[in-house]
């Protein structure tokens, strides 16, 4: 049997739900998916709200990742205690709020969702991802295993798709907000993509007002950034798992305007 996935990046502003709104529930028709992971760490431009949560369920989401901006809407705290389908980085400090990984059943049967964030170039040092999936795997047992892997550097996403190649079923990373042209599956069969993209404003500098973002570049004093304005575009991967062998054996790039 076939499980399908969908991923969807990184979620930006008010208007990056409402695009999420209103393509989600119809790429689960088309790509016939059965289970959807949406990154959802910077629905209020930084940090998640529970209200904001709930609207990414409601578009059709099946389970929340976050990232590096978990913690910047305290208010997400006690929700991340009380809902199983909201996931923060399993290397955060284990005492802090919520889960890092989950099982969830679907039609297939049972699969595993892993929220991982990189050490490179972040503004503050977890626990070592490469150790902490091991653990987890351990944990996990015999089923497919989807991991987003919320990291800055190429060099760390790819080091991890390679390490977990023939052990999980899909790696994708998210957190830079490009998408990447890598789509793949790697030898020992597990799909990878080294950044899905976001789901917020077109023309923007990943999320940022355009001026904001250049003034910060050219060292000026500069306001809050602010969500950029206009049309979005929803970035993601749709994968193929084979359910006994939990091997990939398809991938496909996701755009949709919104």
């Amino acid at each position: 049997m076939e499980l399908r996935i969908l991923a969807v990046g990184d979620v930006v502003g008010a208007s990056g739900i409402l695009c999420l709104k209103k393509n989600l529930r119809a790429l689960r028709r088309r790509y016939n998916i059965d289970f959807a992971v949406v990154n959802g760490e910077n629905a209020c431009g930084v940090g998640l709200t529970p209200q904001q949560a709930e609207m990414i369920f409601d578009a059709g989401a099946d389970v929340i990742t976050l990232g590096n901006h978990t913690w910047n809407r305290r208010e997400i705290c006690p929700v991340l205690d009380e809902c199983q389908y909201i996931l923060r980085p399993a290397n955060f400090q284990p005492h802090l709020p919520g889960r890092g990984w989950g099982v969830f059943e679907t039609k297939a049967g049972p699969l595993a969702v892993v929220n991982l964030i990189g050490r490179c170039h972040m503004d503050f040092t977890p626990d070592n991802p490469f150790r902490v999936i091991d653990r987890v795997l351990e944990k996990v047992g015999d089923m497919p295993v989807l991991l987003d892997f919320h990291a800055e550097a190429t060099s760390e996403k790819l080091a991890m798709g390679y390490f977990l190649d023939g052990r999980v079923s899909a790696v994708w990373g998210t957190h830079t907000h490009v998408a990447t042209a890598d789509e793949t599956i790697l030898p020992n069969g597990t799909g990878y993509q080294t950044d899905l993209g976001m789901t917020g404003p077109i023309v923007s500098v990943i999320g940022v007002r355009p001026e904001q973002s250049i003034a910060n570049f050219r060292g000026e004093l500069t306001s809050r950034y602010e969500v950029a304005p206009g049309p979005c575009r929803l970035h993601g991967l749709a994968l193929t798992i084979d359910t006994k062998t939990h091997r990939c054996t398809s991938v496909e790039r996701v755009v949709a305007d919104g």
